[in-house]
């Protein structure tokens, strides 16, 4: 960095001292002509164009690899429920009813945390829950199957947390606004002052584009809170469809969570 830097200032010296000792050589016109204002503004919104557009195409990789990942883990989830009705009776009704409380965690406790950047720990009780049930499964035939499943499940949800924290560092995010504030003054400042009804009109609209552009950036750049954002859709379908399953072989028996997925018995 520090490279590019004094890079960028002797590149600078020399322009200015071209333009001092240089120029009057090779210009015999007034010396008064040259690059005027506007000349220079275009490359100016070109380039926060491109920084925008490159920023956005990041915000939106973090975006869809988030939801990916939740809809990986769901079915990870899911696949759990299925998988146990393999295994022994006792088991089978551990590990469906840590099914349904996981994903209610997810869905109700961690899905909140995320929307700020972080996790919740309330998952991770009955995802422990699952490798101490296996244990007791070692030897089944279903062992290494739900063993799979499980690890898949932990890295998705990895991957969903690790999404859930801002991809784009708060200094480009500050230097993308302040390239947008000095674009902005720029175009502004080469508006003629008369008759220029259509220009501010023009300048009004490139600043609520751009304005627009990076308030997208911020949004989609946290896929679990804000306006565009990741919902909890497949991890409720997996919690609906792994209560059936739980009712439907285990009548008598209650939950172990209350509908928060915080642990109850």
């Amino acid at each position: 960095m520090v490279l590019v830097i004094v890079v960028a200032v002797l590149a600078l010296l020399a322009g200015l001292a071209a333009n001092r000792y240089l120029r009057p050589r090779l210009i015999t016109a007034d010396d008064d002509e040259g690059m005027a204002v506007k000349d220079l503004v275009g490359p100016l919104l070109t380039l926060t164009v491109l920084l925008l557009a490159f920023v956005l195409v990041t915000a939106s990789s973090s975006y869809g690899k988030a939801e990916i990942a939740s809809r990986a883990e769901a079915r990870a989830v899911d696949q759990l429920v299925e998988a146990a009705e393999y295994g022994p009776e006792v088991q089978r009704a551990q590990i469906q009813a840590g099914a349904v409380c996981y994903a209610r965690a997810v869905r109700h406790q961690e899905w909140l945390t995320m929307a700020d950047g972080y996790g919740s720990t309330a998952p991770s009780v009955w995802s422990t829950d699952f490798r101490q049930t296996f244990r007791a499964m070692q030897g089944e035939a279903v062992f290494g199957m739900l063993v799979a499943i499980d690890n898949n499940r932990s890295n998705e949800r990895e991957e969903r947390l690790t999404q859930a924290t801002a991809s784009i560092p708060g200094a480009i995010f500050w230097f993308l606004l302040a390239t947008l504030t000095v674009t902005v003054v720029a175009l502004g400042i080469c508006l003629p002052r008369r008759n220029n009804r259509g220009q501010l009109i023009t300048l009004t609209v490139i600043t609520a584009l751009l304005t627009a552009t990076l308030v997208i950036i911020r949004d989609v750049d946290r896929p679990f809170g804000g306006i565009i954002n990741v919902s909890p859709t497949a991890i409720t379908e997996a919690e609906r469809q792994a209560t059936r399953d739980f009712v439907a072989n285990h009548p008598a028996t209650d939950l172990p969570c209350d509908a928060h997925g915080d642990r109850t018995a």
